[in-house]
């Protein structure tokens, strides 16, 4: 319970640099022209790949952080390019994962077990079981009638989503991308 509390306590202590919130705004513009690239199919599918901009934001700053983040860009990308009516499970959702990938990645070494440790969790609490709730509370829908396309959708997405993010980051930290943030002096 120590090492989750110091955990949460580091991320937020990285709120107090000028680097964090430039790094934010950064990842925060490049996430929204993703989201603009999303997928949908029907009302109850959504592809998309901004979320790989935020990841790295939880990987580099954490749970606090990243929770904070989530929260703030749901609520920004809605507001450029709504798709659908705004829900505030969503945004729930949202800083679930950012708290819950910063939980994995926050000071620890990036491996791909950890990363579909990390995918896994997103994708069956955040997507499985509240997505569908918020789907099914949104549209008046049976939760287990809605469940099964999701399961199929986020079981599909989730080598893809673990690849690519393992991949961009692996590339990232040994070409001295993040080290260059880590050290920035703002």
């Amino acid at each position: 319970m120590k090492k989750l509390f110091m955990l949460f306590s580091d991320s937020y202590k990285e709120f107090h640099q000028v680097k964090t919130i430039a790094t934010l705004g950064m990842f925060g513009a490049i996430s929204v022209v993703l989201g603009s690239l999303t997928i949908v199919i029907g009302d109850y599918i959504k592809i998309g790949f901004s979320s790989v901009a935020q990841q790295f934001v939880y990987y580099l700053f954490g749970p606090a952080v990243g929770g904070f983040f989530a929260g703030a860009m749901d609520i920004l990308k809605y507001f450029i390019k709504p798709t659908g009516p705004f829900f505030p499970g969503w945004t729930i959702s949202a800083m679930t994962a950012g708290v819950l990938y910063g939980c994995f990645f926050y000071k620890k070494p990036l491996n791909l077990w950890r990363v579909l440790a990390a995918e896994l969790a997103v994708s069956v609490v955040c997507n499985m079981v509240l997505g569908t709730l918020w789907l099914a509370i949104m549209y008046e829908k049976a939760f287990f009638v809605l469940l099964p396309v999701r399961v199929v959708k986020n079981l599909v997405m989730w080598p893809v989503n673990s690849a690519l993010f393992y991949t961009l980051t692996w590339t990232m930290e040994h070409s001295g991308v993040f080290k260059v943030i880590r050290r920035a002096k703002i």
